[in-house]
């Protein structure tokens, strides 16, 4: 059976570029001749029948704007064999042929399982944590980090005004690689992530000892996994001597006008999930590797974690010497 229309939603957390990546798929989709219809509030819009059409104009100036257009919300009814066979009845329905889901893991997951029932499905990769496998990058993870830098770099002034140590809690329950990507970009003294260990009394030590040499302020970034910065910092502070400040940047990670590389990432991947779609492919999760588009079976992707890099991170405990 040939493809006459597809649906596009967001699920889970939202991130910078989502927009772009929506705007990419419905005009992809129109310029294959085919319907598009928007999914509003993920999931759970799927299973309240809340699709409407799209057209040209449905996406026109959006691509600059950060957060979903389609909205985004949990679906805990979606998790059951039951919500996901009214999902994928609620499309045949309405006559769709095909779904394009952007989201990270969980997303991922519940379009692996409406293709499990037969409805043809593209994954694309939005989450400013970075942890999807089979992506060298996801969507809104460079404004994130961006975010962040910004962040660290007026941080920094007021810490070296005032010889004060910073604890920068950070984005990534699970995931260091916010972490790992703003402290090398704002260099960063300390940066501790989930996946390597790290032993606080000798960031403690090294800090005093650059204080005593002159150095006039630290920052430490903590990924959220680790633990609050609040106790990081208390311990930090009771180690060294030196008072120590918690600034946790919480959502503004999420929000504001995505990056040029953001909106191009999108774009590429949008329009890469519907060409793929159009040629009868199903199942996949899209990303980039090396540079390359490419698509990946979803249900390998869902059953698999994204290795850290530990290259870059021995990088950054060299650098920060």
């Amino acid at each position: 059976m040939s493809l006459k229309s597809i649906a596009v939603l967001t699920s889970g957390g939202d991130s910078q570029g989502m927009n772009a990546a929506v705007r990419a798929v419905v005009r992809s989709a129109l310029y294959h001749g085919l319907d598009v219809y928007g999914v509003q509030r993920g999931f759970q819009g799927l299973l309240n029948n809340d699709i409407r059409k799209m057209d040209l104009r449905s996406v026109g100036d959006i691509i600059q704007r950060g957060g979903t257009i389609l909205q985004t919300a949990r679906c805990e009814e979606f998790y059951s064999p039951e919500g996901q066979a009214k999902g994928a009845e609620n499309l045949r329905k309405m006559g769709i042929d095909g779904l394009v889901v952007i989201g990270g893991n969980g997303s991922y997951q519940g379009a692996n399982k409406l293709n499990e029932l037969g409805i043809k499905t593209m994954g694309i990769p939005g989450t400013i944590d970075n942890d999807i496998p089979y992506t060298d990058f996801t969507i809104g993870f460079d404004t994130a980090v961006s975010i962040v830098v910004d962040a660290v770099n007026k941080l920094r002034d007021t810490m070296t005004s005032h010889e004060r140590s910073s604890v920068v809690e950070v984005m990534g329950r699970h995931s260091g690689y916010i972490a790992l990507y703003a402290g090398i970009a704002s260099g960063a003294e300390s940066i501790l992530v989930p996946e390597m260990p790290f032993d606080l009394e000798a960031i403690a030590a090294r800090m005093r000892e650059n204080f005593q040499q002159g150095k006039r302020h630290s920052i430490i970034l903590v990924a959220e996994g680790v633990g609050k910065g609040d106790d990081i910092a208390a311990k930090i502070t009771a180690l060294s001597g030196i008072e120590c400040r918690v600034t946790v940047l919480g959502h503004i990670q999420r929000g504001g006008t995505p990056t040029h590389n953001d909106r191009i990432l999108a774009s590429r991947l949008g329009d890469f999930a519907v060409q793929r779609l159009v040629a009868g492919d199903s199942g996949k999760a899209c990303g980039i590797i090396r540079g390359e588009l490419v698509a990946t079976d979803l249900d390998v992707v869902v059953k698999a974690k994204k290795e850290f890099d530990r290259s870059l991170y021995e990088l950054s405990l060299r650098l920060s010497q």
